[in-house]
């Protein structure tokens, strides 16, 4: 049993305890298995998986503070500008390594010697593709957090560093070869086998369409700088089977309290209000009024169309190019994505069974009135955020922050609802919608797919419309070809430009004198030099952003490295930003990929402990260390 173990290696420049037996046989709860040849693969797939769900320290560190906030579902300001923490970042890398793909790898060569010795079970080799499939998996995530890593690990020497291209080729190799070797014949021996597939319960279809949807993921991942490999994988993955129905879903059950399964969004501490990007497009996306979608008691506050809101200069700030910056919305706006009011809950409307009271130890998310004041403290105007629907950049807001008392407030702000926050929902880690509009993006590029582009681009939609429990908005949505606040309408045959500008009514706050706005579509810099806002590449990241909410965060942030969709607004610049030297009171209107984190910084003590497998791996990187060096796959500037 110890000459099992053996073998395990350095990966990720972090020195792994070997596990001892006792270890063992708490992972392999059989008393009986004494052998290599009886070693049950499942518990180690079983452990893998479940300590990927990241427990409540590493959730909060990497799916909250790292994710939500690069791939834009929530404002926190870590990489968002420029920011990361060698604490948090180790955490998350030694766990991955030394548990997570320890485990999976050591599944994986138990099954080589099992198969190798003729000594195995009928569906050995299956739950060796399996344990190939989520490695692949657990590679992907990793990599697309720091770039290179190793593919060669846990083979009883030093592992070498991979460059990301080789990387990706490897998993999508692994992929294909995976999915092709299940057999979907073999039959499980009991009940017991399955509670171990947290995700399938060993379902080898549903593996097989995760696999592949998985590779349709990852081809399209090399779709601006190998599109020829990108296409001649897609395509491949694509004319098998593939995850098409909410049935087929990849997702694991969170649960409360403190476990590896634990949901990770619980952690009370967290407001994970709407960020300002997921703000920008929904509002009026799709033309849907308001009234259309809340109760009768809440129509007194829905405000006009062409209405921006409250005007207070001296609090809001306007240094981003965030279209809606410098206004406080003080209702509801007249049409709104239909999926806004289920994936997040008005403030003040205590009524509704999804709102969220975090932390529970405070009454701050009932508390909806706040301050704005002067140098001295004193009181310029008392706000009531009730029934009002605000979101707000990031970055440093200067002296303006330090008097407003309401944007950064938790009980202002639509927050995500509770059945995100509360322990009983699955972790989604691959939709249906997901596999859809990965087939719209192809069709638009050209490559072979079994459907039409707009029809793969209408069912995600309507996937993602059945999730939130909005199927019955569906019709006059996919019709709509009204603007949302960055100039994108939802109708796939309406791809006309929106105009350059459009007058939109305000009210001063201060003295409550009525204006006249002008409001600009943003210029997003990096797709297209900002001249394109409504194509069909564009239609399709901003309603796969939307759809991924809450879940796939990660997936969000890799969209907008790849492509520079759907608009980032830029962190607000009242003050230099430390960590983001790169962006100025000169250049905020424009967008760079210096503006935002590409990528986690390796932790330091892999430079420290391992300096020759560091050197490595960021010479693979091709740039310094640091969180704004892109990855292979990324726009390079």
């Amino acid at each position: 049993m110890r000459k099992i173990f053996k073998k395990t290696s350095l990966v990720g420049g972090v020195l792994l305890a070997f596990l001892s037996c006792s270890e063992f046989e708490e992972i392999n709860v059989d008393p009986v298995a004494a052998s290599a040849d009886q070693v049950q693969i499942e518990y180690f797939i079983n452990s893998s998986i479940g300590g990927a769900q990241q427990d409540p320290h590493i959730s909060e560190r990497i799916f909250v503070l790292y994710w939500d906030d690069a791939g834009r579902m929530t404002r926190v300001g870590t990489l968002s500008v420029g920011g990361s923490n060698d604490g948090w970042t180790s955490d998350y890398y030694n766990g991955y390594v030394s548990s997570w793909l320890n485990k999976i790898n050591t599944g994986i060569e138990i099954a080589d010697g099992q198969i190798a010795s003729g000594s195995f079970r009928e569906h050995t080799p299956n739950l060796r593709e399996v344990a190939r499939i989520w490695r692949a998996y657990l590679m992907s995530e990793m990599s697309d957090n720091f770039g290179p890593i190793p593919i060669d690990g846990f083979q009883g020497v030093n592992p070498e560093y991979t460059d990301v291209k080789s990387v990706y080729y490897y998993m999508l190799q692994e992929l294909k070869e995976a999915t092709n070797a299940l057999d979907l014949d073999v039959s499980n021996p009991d009940n017991a086998l399955k509670k171990l597939d947290p995700a399938y319960g060993y379902d080898y279809a549903k593996w097989k369409k995760y696999g592949n949807s998985l590779r349709m993921r990852l081809a399209m991942r090399l779709s601006e700088v190998d599109p020829g490999k990108a296409q001649e994988e897609f395509e491949s993955a694509v004319a098998d089977e593939f995850i098409k129905v909410a049935g087929d879903n990849f997702s694991v059950a969170e649960t409360g309290g403190w476990s590896e399964y634990t949901g990770v969004m619980t952690r009370e501490w967290w407001d994970h209000e709407v960020s300002a990007t997921l703000n920008n497009l929904m509002i009026g996306l799709g033309g849907i009024p308001s009234a259309d979608l809340l109760s009768a008691d809440k129509h007194a506050h829905i405000k006009p169309a062409n209405y921006m809101g409250l005007k207070f200069e001296n609090h809001f700030s306007s240094m981003t190019n965030d279209p809606s910056a410098g206004f406080f919305f003080d209702g509801l706006h007249n049409s709104m994505d239909p999926r806004a009011y289920d994936l997040f809950v008005i403030p003040g409307d205590f009524n509704d069974p999804e709102f969220n009271s975090y932390p529970s130890w405070t009454n701050d998310a009932r508390t909806t009135k706040r301050n704005l004041v002067d140098d001295s403290d004193n009181v310029v105007k008392e706000i009531d955020a009730a029934f009002t629907w605000n979101a707000y950049a990031g970055g440093d807001w200067g002296d303006k922050g330090a008097k407003n008392k309401v944007y950064g407030y938790t009980g202002t702000l639509p927050r995500l609802a509770n059945k995100y926050r509360n322990g009983t929902n699955r972790r989604i880690f691959f939709a249906s919608w997901e596999s859809y509009f990965l087939i719209a993006e192809a069709a638009v590029r050209g490559w072979a797919v079994p459907m039409s582009g707009q029809a793969a681009y209408e069912q995600g939609i309507a996937d993602s419309f059945a999730y939130n429990g909005v199927s019955g908005e569906l019709g006059d949505y996919l019709t709509s070809e009204d603007y949302n606040r960055v100039g994108t309408s939802v109708s796939w045959g309406h791809t006309a430009e929106p105009p350059a500008t459009v007058a939109m009514t305000y009210i001063d706050g201060y003295t409550n004198t009525p204006g006249v706005h002008t409001l600009t579509y943003p210029e997003n810099t990096i797709y297209k030099n900002g001249t394109v806002k409504n194509d069909l590449l564009t239609k399709i990241i901003t309603q796969k952003f939307i759809a991924q909410t809450p879940w796939l965060p990660l997936e969000t942030w890799s969209d907008h490295r790849r492509l520079g969709l759907p608009f980032f607004e830029n962190p607000v610049i009242e003050n230099a930003l430390t960590n983001m030297p790169a962006l100025t009171s000169g250049n905020y209107m424009t967008n760079s990929i210096k503006f935002y984190g590409q990528r986690l910084k390796y932790p330091s003590n892999f430079g420290s402990n391992i300096p020759s497998g560091y050197a490595q791996a960021v010479d693979k990187l091709g740039g310094p260390d640091t969180v704004f060096t892109p990855l292979w796959w990324a726009q390079q500037e």
